[in-house]
């Protein structure tokens, strides 16, 4: 089967004044990838998965998503594109006075009018897909980190988008919420989901990845199957970050 690309970066450029955060970044992310994306903080790869959906505007490059190019686009055409793009951030960003379904809901009520016992069904769907069938009419502030990322991750999903960003989704999390939570995006990427997934979790990125980018100062220094990356990194950089991540 011939995989088809989903997201090609070219030169990409992110600058805050004169500090250069992304440094001609050129890649492709094909239909069904797993890519995760690790690094030191500062290296550039919350920017860079901000970027890919145009949360932060790029200072040149082009962002060409299912061949539409985003960085010429106006904040109505973005819209419309970023309904195909879903995000899920460290904080989960819950409408408090809602119940769970209905912030899984909400969206495609709203943008795609779809009915209320369609987005209904759908929310029941989708929170039995993540483990939290029973938790429907409750309301997000009784539930734990891990289950409000959870919803957080079926309302992403409810817009049936065709790839999922992740930032750092447990950074925020308890120690022990954080399995959940992965396993949730464990089970999304053996469905064939396109995914990109900014994270410090190593073992996830072992297990679950087709590629492994590492980025650091600001460029994706070095990128592979996961095995390679873990076992025998080429760069120095790459190296050096390992050995202190994975000796903790």
């Amino acid at each position: 089967m011939q995989t088809k690309p989903l997201m090609q970066i070219n030169h990409l450029v992110k600058k805050f004044g004169d500090n250069v955060v992304l440094n001609d970044i050129t890649e492709t992310i094909n239909q069904g990838d797993v890519i995760v994306v690790i690094g030191a903080s500062g290296g550039g790869k919350s920017t860079f998965l901000r970027s890919l959906n145009r949360l932060n505007t790029p200072t040149s490059g082009e962002i060409l998503f299912e061949g539409t190019d985003l960085v010429g686009l106006n904040e109505k055409e973005l819209d419309q594109v970023r309904e195909k793009m879903g995000m899920v951030f460290q904080s989960f960003n819950l409408f408090p006075n809602m119940t769970v379904a209905e912030n899984v809901m909400l969206a495609p009520m709203k943008v795609k009018g779809t009915n209320a016992a369609d987005a209904r069904k759908q929310a029941e769907a989708l929170l039995d897909k993540v483990g939290l069938a029973e938790k429907a009419d409750v309301y997000p502030p009784s539930l734990s980190g891990g289950q409000q990322q959870r919803v957080a991750i079926a309302r992403a999903l409810a817009m049936e988008p065709d790839v999922m960003l992740f930032d750092e989704p447990t950074s925020a999390l308890d120690p022990e919420m954080v399995g959940e939570v992965l396993k949730v995006m464990q089970d999304l990427a053996k469905s064939g989901m396109t995914m990109v997934v900014v994270t410090h979790e190593m073992g996830f990125a072992r297990e679950v990845a087709d590629q492994v980018w590492f980025m650091d100062g600001g460029q994706i220094v070095e990128k592979g199957a996961p095995d390679q990356i873990f076992t025998h990194p080429t760069e120095a950089r790459t190296q050096d970050f390992l050995s202190k991540v994975l000796t903790q």
